[in-house]
């Protein structure tokens, strides 16, 4: 249910806002820009702190999800996905201060939090996996654990298990913990990019539209026209 008020500026003007983000849609957003950055620089000096900001995304992320599906009118993602092409040119008359303006997410603003919600899912999932190699722990360390038996006692006879087997098996380790380390370095750089795009888009339609979308995302509410 959407809610309206009247609020007066400075120059006397009356004003109708309605409620456009919805409480679970702000404490997600919120939540995840203090995680993601507490995540990103906690690396090696906090790694617990840096793990558990991880799983604190993880959880939000797949709710988020959930949400674009059963949630309020502008918190589903059939208020905003939208083709390419669209949000492409959207994004152009942007630029030049003509574009329209949306009430929920402009189609650039849709593909942003598509791109976003990937992101943060594949660094999260990325973080898991070096977690289980490295560390043999977190949810995926039981897959880690049995393909590290099975590398062991499968393929190499039983008398050379206990040496040649387990050598072969710490190469291999080895080069894992390399692979998802780089692979979650890389993407969580992408992800930190694409946080630097989305803040830049905001800032720029804030001007184009002269909203302060920023503050939206805290109150929840926006002009209505």
């Amino acid at each position: 249910m959407t809610t309206k008020s009247i609020t007066t500026t400075d120059a006397g003007d009356e004003t109708t806002r309605v409620r456009v983000w919805d409480l679970f849609v702000r404490v997600f957003h919120w939540t995840v820009v203090v995680a993601f950055f507490v995540a990103f620089f906690t690396e090696d000096d906090l790694f617990t702190v840096h793990v558990w900001a991880g799983y604190t995304i993880g959880v939000l992320v797949v709710m988020r999800i959930l949400w674009g599906f059963v949630g309020p009118k502008h918190a589903r993602f059939s208020d905003f996905v939208c083709g390419p092409l669209k949000a492409w040119k959207y994004l152009i008359e942007l630029i030049t201060f003509r574009a329209r303006r949306y009430v929920g997410h402009s189609p650039a603003g849709g593909i942003m939090v598509l791109l976003l919600l990937a992101g943060l899912l594949a660094t999260v999932w990325t973080g898991l996996e070096l977690h289980a190699v490295e560390n043999n722990a977190g949810p995926l360390a039981v897959v880690s654990t049995e393909s590290r038996t099975t590398a062991i006692v499968a393929p190499i006879p039983l008398a050379l298990a206990s040496e040649d087997g387990r050598e072969d098996v710490e190469r291999e380790d080895g080069k894992k913990d390399e692979f998802w380390e780089e692979l979650h370095e890389i993407i969580a750089n992408l992800t930190l990019f694409l946080v630097i795009l989305h803040v830049g888009g905001v800032v720029l339609a804030s001007l184009a539209h002269r909203e302060n979308l920023i503050r939206s995302m805290i109150t929840g509410d926006k002009k209505a026209g």
